[in-house]
C-alpha cells in the first residue's frame, strides 16, 4: 500500500481495496515513469473507494479525492474519465477480456466467458484470502455492492458499461459466425453470455457467509455459474453451428457463381 495523506482512512483501514484492480499488475518490463503512473492510478482508485464507502458516493467530491492524493482534480480526470469510473473500472477490464478471449477461435463462446469469469472470481477470492480480517473483508465486499446498488449514478454507469460489453460481444460473435452484428442471433447470444456476470455476483453474495475459506467460496460460486452456463450452452452451440452453416452456404454460392462465370 502507498502511504496516503488521507489520515482518517488510513487510521481505520482494515481492507486493502487495491488488489481488486487486476489492471494494476506490473508489466514484465516497466519503466520508472510507467510505474509511477500505474501506482498513482491505483492510489486514486483505492482512496476514492475508501472515501465512498465511508461517506457515500454523492457526498465525496473529486476535488477531495485529488487533495487526499496530493494531485490536482485535472490529474484525476486524466486517469479516470468520470467519477463513477474511479470505483467501477473492473467493467473496463471485462470489456478488454471480451475483446481478446472471446475473439479467439480456440474456445467456444461459453468457454471463453467462463474463462474470463474464472479469472475475475479468482482475483476476488485471492483478495479475500489476503486480507488481515476476513470477516471485515467479506462485510466490506457486501457494503461495496450495496454502495453501487443504492447510488443511481453508479447503477446508470454500470448499465452503460454492460451495454458496451454486449455490443462488443455481439460484434465478436457476429464475426465468428460470418453474420452482421445487427442480426438477431449474435444479439441474443451476447445478451445470454453477459447474463453470466450477474449470476456470478449473486452467487458471491449468497455463498459469502457460508463458505469457510476462499477456496470453498471459489468452488461454490464456480459451480453455480457453470450450472447457468449449461442452460445457455445448447442454444449458443446451435448459434455457432448456424453461423458455420451460413459461412458454408455463402462459400458454396460463391464457388457456384465462379463456376458459372467460368463456363
Amino acid at each position: 500500500m502507498l502511504l496516503l495523506d488521507y489520515a482518517p482512512v488510513m487510521t481505520k483501514r482494515t481492507v486493502d481495496w487495491t488488489a481488486l484492480h487486476p489492471r494494476d499488475q506490473a508489466p514484465a518490463a516497466e519503466g520508472l515513469r510507467e510505474r509511477k503512473k500505474r501506482l498513482l492510478r491505483r492510489q486514486l482508485s483505492d482512496v476514492a473507494t475508501e472515501m465512498f464507502m465511508e461517506r457515500g458516493f454523492d457526498a465525496v467530491r473529486v476535488a477531495e479525492i485529488a487533495a487526499a492524493c496530493g494531485v490536482s482534480e485535472k490529474t484525476v480526470f486524466n486517469y479516470f474519465p468520470t467519477k463513477e469510473s474511479l470505483v467501477l473500472d473492473l467493467g473496463e477490464v471485462t470489456l478488454d477480456s471480451l475483446q481478446t478471449v472471446l475473439a479467439g477461435p480456440e474456445l467456444s463462446p461459453v468457454e471463453a466467458a467462463l474463462t474470463i469469469l474464472s479469472r475475475e472470481l479468482a482475483d476476488i477470492t485471492t483478495w479475500l484470502g489476503a486480507q488481515d480480517d476476513p470477516v471485515e473483508a467479506k462485510a466490506a465486499f457486501l457494503r461495496f455492492g450495496m454502495l453501487i446498488g443504492s447510488t443511481p449514478s453508479l447503477r446508470a454507469y454500470q448499465r452503460d458499461m454492460m451495454d458496451r460489453q454486449a455490443a462488443a460481444a455481439a460484434g465478436i460473435l457476429a464475426r465468428r459466425a460470418g453474420m452482421s452484428p445487427d442480426d438477431p442471433e449474435p444479439q441474443i447470444a451476447a445478451t445470454a453470455l453477459l447474463g453470466l456476470w450477474p449470476i456470478q455476483f449473486q452467487a458471491l453474495r449468497r455463498h459469502l457467509d457460508h463458505a469457510p475459506t476462499p477456496e470453498e467460496l471459489l468452488d461454490a460460486v464456480s459451480a453455480d455459474v457453470r450450472r447457468a452456463a449449461r442452460v445457455i450452452g445448447a442454444g449458443l452451440d446451435a448459434f455457432a453451428a448456424a453461423g458455420a452453416g451460413v459461412e458454408t452456404a455463402g462459400r458454396s454460392a460463391g464457388e457456384s457463381r465462379a463456376s458459372a462465370g467460368g463456363a
